[in-house]
């Protein structure tokens, strides 16, 4: 049962294939991805972000509903009393119609100084046929997998310029729907904590709003599928942002924004340190001990680790030593061009080293605002074969509460 878990990650571009890897050439074997479970995590939701090269968390909080995934701490920030907004995202769009992920965020400022916030994710793997151990599938067995998470943050002015805010995550991960062989829906909770600053600066004869955020989210406990003898971490990541509005005239602005990211999860030991260690001098592509493998890798006890001390541990783990730590920072820059808070046109671009995931993409997307609603989207160009976003369009639909109740006369 546990190959018919791999399966369904395959299917959904979740993981790598391990024989695709082992079977490339000498430079491949660095191939050497951080693992985590529940990778729908890492997907970035919204059409603004994704359009910038998923950047946000440090972006102009102004007219952003979706400051929850990226950085919470921005609400207290925002020119609304409350928003909500709805984002889908297709997945594998050009091998599948049936996988994708949807979103739906909302915040209200409490007052001036404070606001809640809370979020919904639900990504759907689709209709799965069974396969069998014999990598047979059996037609008459279709089951639907998904990953959900609900969040809720708290957010709060600590200065004119500098906000905090915390929250909390309950993840949920079924990937079958008859419980055999002791797997079992995967659960697991954890806690956010971000900050943000901001304040003008000058820029020339301009006053230009620069934008410092930092987000460490999914810090918690593991998740299993087997009722606890094996866990996984959860992508808990650290991202830090920096952004740069600069006003052209009355109508029109321009902003770029970057983000770098790190996950904060140990290394997972590979199997070639594995090959090397236990049979050195065999070939280290051959597949025939992957059982051996496991059983190292608890000995390793990389599967026992605590969640915390994965966190201290995924700074200095990495087999290439400081240059694999560096490998593992993927980042992304973006460009916002915005007329009359009405018309936005936008761009990016987005890199993860060839030996960590190699997701490299360019990013494009418009966005238009009126009182009541925005409706952005965004498209994704990727320049390496890995990414399952490529040539997707993206939606994310806001509303903004205080535009609703002008209309009502309240």
């Amino acid at each position: 049962m546990k190959r018919f878990i791999t399966y369904i990650l395959l299917a959904a571009g979740l993981i790598v294939p391990v024989q695709s890897v082992f079977a490339q050439s000498d430079e491949k074997k660095l191939f050497n991805p951080v693992y985590t479970g529940v990778t729908s995590l890492s997907i970035a939701p919204d059409s603004r972000a994704g359009a910038l090269g998923d950047v946000g968390c440090a972006t102009d909080p102004y007219l952003d509903n979706n400051s929850q995934y990226w950085n919470p701490s921005k609400y207290p920030f925002t020119n609304s009393q409350a928003g909500v907004s709805l984002c889908y995202t297709p997945w594998l769009r050009k091998l599948v119609s049936d996988i994708d992920l949807a979103n739906l965020t909302g915040f209200y400022k409490l007052d001036d100084y404070s606001a809640l916030s809370a979020s919904l994710t639900y990504f759907s793997l689709g209709d799965v046929y069974v396969i069998d151990g014999s990598g047979v599938g059996t037609s008459n067995i279709i089951i639907h997998p998904y990953e959900m998470a609900v969040d809720f943050d708290y957010s709060r002015k600590l200065s004119e310029n500098f906000s905090a805010a915390v929250g909390m995550r309950f993840i949920y991960s079924d990937l079958q729907y008859n419980y055999e062989d002791d797997v079992f829906p995967g659960k697991a909770f954890s806690a956010d904590i971000s900050m943000y600053y901001n304040n003008y600066i000058g820029v020339g004869r301009r006053d230009c709003l620069l934008g410092l955020g930092l987000n460490a989210s999914n810090i918690g406990s593991k998740i299993s599928y087997d009722g606890g003898q094996t866990n996984e971490f959860i992508p808990t990541n650290l991202r830090l942002g920096v952004s740069l509005t600069v006003p052209i005239d009355e109508y029109n602005s321009f902003s770029i924004s970057a983000d770098a990211n790190k996950l904060m999860v140990p290394t997972k030991p590979t199997y070639k340190q594995f090959m090397n260690e236990v049979h050195p001098g065999e070939d280290d592509t051959d597949l025939t001990n992957i059982s051996e493998y496991n059983q190292w890798l608890a000995s390793t006890g990389y599967n026992e680790m605590s969640p915390i001390a994965g966190i201290f541990k995924s700074f200095s783990d990495a087999p290439g030593g400081f240059e694999e730590e560096l490998r593992e920072i993927y980042w992304g820059v973006g460009a916002e061009y915005n007329y009359n808070d009405q018309f936005f046109l936008r761009g990016g671009y987005h890199y993860e080293n060839e030996y960590k995931g190699n997701r490299k993409y360019f990013t494009i997307g418009a966005g238009f605002r009126m009182n009541v609603f925005s409706l952005d989207a965004a498209y994704l160009v990727s320049t390496a074969q890995s990414n399952p976003l490529d040539q997707t369009l993206r939606f994310t639909l806001s509303f903004d509460m205080d535009g609703i109740k002008q209309i009502f006369g309240r």
